[in-house]
């Protein structure tokens, strides 16, 4: 492995923005042995144009842009993060490039921030913190309706990392587990019963069981408004969403509707369309609504994940197999576009 100047014909274009140590950065430059690899600061278009031409690889902090559609060699952008909508362009699929992400190097902390929200919502937290704040020991007849997640029924939707991790901890919770994907696969750890699209089942059909339903699905053009104003209505009276996932995923304004007339008990939404969410935007004030600012505090390894994520799809891009967190057709998004 060669490492080159910016103005060198390089093999692999490699960002100087990924957030590796020392150590990460000499395991990663090691992983392309034979090839001539360019560490360029994203900032310096020059630069960054110059290893374009000539780059077969490249491995960035961020989505790609038209520079990586016009480079004349590239066949791989690895993109280190998980939410890959904003790449998932048709240009993309159309040239042919093979893009992939970062996604479950963070799937333990989203999972513990869906189930913060859950229990938050079941347990009417903000109910005790007021009267907390007030030194009040509580007496109510609206904490005596309260009930735990324990012996309920919990729907995930998209069964990638996150979804994977979410189902294991509600099991053990003592959580029933249903799970809606795309793919007809077996049943995944902690899950009791799989409802799949490609085997043509209905996702009402799961929706009218769960207590509370989590959305841990990706962007695309397919599932841009999944959750509808319908769907909404098929989960039982009093039941909770959380959304994960990404706010253009649900019919905003049907679950404004829903929350203030109590079909839903109660929405946990880290993600909103748009985001930043706007000062005066309804969703703020709907009843019973806990809303974050698309974060999760990062799992203390959240790098060195990232970086087992890249060196296994180099060795797979060298050895001609099918690298982990390739996009493909369906994921398309063309919103952004």
């Amino acid at each position: 492995m060669t490492t080159t100047s910016s103005t060198q014909a390089c093999d692999v274009l490699v960002s100087a923005a990924l957030p590796f140590s020392q150590d990460q950065w000499s395991r990663l430059l090691q992983a392309f042995h034979g090839k001539a690899v360019a560490v360029v600061d994203p900032q310096d278009d020059a630069a960054m144009r110059a290893a374009l031409a000539t780059a077969r690889i490249a491995i960035i902090a961020t989505d790609l842009d038209d520079r990586f559609l016009r480079a004349p060699h590239l066949e791989w952008v690895h993109c280190d993060h998980a939410g890959l909508n904003r790449s998932a362009r048709s240009e993309v699929f159309e040239r042919g490039l093979a893009v992939t992400g970062s996604a479950g190097r963070s799937a333990p902390a989203l999972a513990e921030h869906a189930l913060l929200l859950a229990l938050m919502l079941a347990h009417r937290s903000w109910i005790f913190l007021a009267a907390q704040a007030r030194q009040e020991w509580l007496r109510s007849p609206e904490i005596g309706r309260l009930r735990a997640l324990s012996g309920r029924c919990m729907g995930i939707v998209g069964m990638g990392n996150t979804g994977r991790e979410l189902a294991r901890r509600a099991k053990a919770f003592g959580m029933t587990v249903l799970a809606y994907r795309r793919r007809d696969q077996e049943k995944d750890e902690g899950v009791d019963a799989v409802y799949s699209s490609d085997r043509g089942d209905q996702l009402a059909d799961m929706l009218v069981r769960c207590d509370v339903l989590v959305l841990c699905l990706s962007l695309s053009d397919a599932t841009t408004g999944l959750i509808g104003r319908e769907e909404l209505l098929h989960l039982p009276r009093g039941a909770l969403l959380v959304n994960m996932a990404r706010g253009e995923v649900v019919d905003q304004d049907a679950l404004i509707d829903l929350l203030e007339d109590g079909h839903l008990a109660g929405a946990g939404l880290d993600v909103t369309a748009p985001e930043p969410l706007p000062a005066g935007h309804p969703l703020w004030s709907a009843p019973n609504t806990l809303i974050t600012p698309h974060f999760t505090p990062p799992v203390p390894d959240r790098s060195e994940r990232s970086l087992e994520i890249i060196l296994e799809n180099i060795r797979r891009f060298d050895a001609g197999e099918t690298m982990i967190n390739l996009l493909r057709q369906e994921d398309a998004y063309t919103a952004d576009a």
